[in-house]
């Protein structure tokens, strides 16, 4: 019977994403600049590809998404069950992490070692020599994307993949908290769609309190990452010994905003465990107290101003992203 990672949190992430991968990515754009010796066939890739062989044995240092994909997998350090009461076609592990990545086949043997060297069980990957590999998220049925390839991502989000490119300077993730993944969301065109926000650019902040004070009642769409929001309900739902989820709404919205946002995630059965109604103050000293293993947020001046603090990343749907069209999500 062929292998499926069904009932499994399935994470693509590409190298750049797990590994700090920022000084060859640069000899690899420089390649990329050069012209072509006159008479000769150009591998603009050459370099990089030197590179890389050349480090095969030198670990790659952990990039920005690097402590999420860690903690994660410990979810599958849980004790084995019992093999009569198990169900056959359970499962055999909670979180599956994969790698969808523009590298060479070369250069992903040393992606391959990097995660062998620091522990990380990760078996499957994509290795595509700089064609787009968001393509593949289909066939895994993968509930999280992250790339640093902003063009992938939007493919990914109008696939209906929640999607975010990661922003490799971000400040690293705190380890205070080992036995935790911290994940923490915007609301608007992140949890949620961005029908609110629309109101907001172009009618201002009473019109958008009065527009969600009437609309209280009534829960707001759906947004891009809904679905691993739900995943991720879901895998804390299960026993895992020493390891547990903890999530987060930080939102610029404030009373009487906030009621509407609550009401829509108890109308979806999941729960957050903290969520900080912020009205407009800058996010990135309270995430900076949160420690968040990743944030997720539409507006790349929330993202740039968070990422001094912690990981993050940009989502890059609804109006705040004009290239994307118009979601369209369950």
């Amino acid at each position: 019977m062929a292998a499926n990672l069904d009932g499994q949190l399935v994470v693509a992430i590409s190298s750049r994403a797990l590994f700090d991968f920022e000084e060859e990515n640069q000899v690899y754009e420089a390649g990329l600049q050069a012209p072509p010796a006159a008479g000769s066939v150009s591998k603009k890739d050459a370099a990089y590809m030197k590179l890389q062989l050349d480090r095969l044995d030198v670990p790659a240092k952990p990039g920005v998404a690097f402590s999420l994909v860690k903690k994660l997998l410990a979810f599958n350090q849980a004790p084995e069950v019992d093999a009569e009461a198990a169900s056959p076609n359970a499962p055999q592990q909670r979180v599956e992490v994969v790698i969808l990545s523009r590298n060479d086949p070369v250069s992903g043997m040393r992606v391959f070692r990097s995660a062998q060297h620091y522990g990380l069980p990760i078996q499957r990957g994509t290795f595509n020599r700089g064609a787009p590999p968001w393509r593949y998220l289909k066939p895994l049925h993968a509930n999280l994307f992250l790339s640093a390839h902003l063009s992938d991502v939007r493919e990914a989000l109008t696939a209906g993949v929640p999607a975010a490119q990661v922003y490799p300077h971000s400040v690293r993730a705190s380890d205070a908290h080992p036995h935790e993944v911290r994940i923490a969301f915007d609301g608007d065109a992140v949890l949620f769609s961005d029908e609110a926000e629309r109101v907001f650019q172009v009618q201002g902040l009473s019109a958008f309190q009065q527009h969600e004070r009437d609309k209280a009642a009534q829960p707001l769409l759906a947004g891009p990452f809904k679905p691993l929001l739900e995943a991720l309900h879901r895998l804390q739902a299960v026993s895992t010994p020493g390891m547990r989820i903890r999530t987060a709404l930080v939102t610029a919205r404030s009373s009487p905003a906030h009621e509407r946002a609550i009401r829509t995630l108890m109308d979806w059965n999941v729960e957050v465990d903290e969520a900080m109604f912020l009205g407009g103050l800058s996010k990135g000293e309270f995430l900076r107290e949160f420690e968040p293993d990743f944030f997720f947020d539409d507006q790349t001046g929330h993202v740039s101003s968070a990422a001094l603090h912690v990981p993050a990343g940009h989502v890059a749907s609804g109006v705040s992203n004009p290239a994307f069209p118009p979601p369209n999500y369950p």
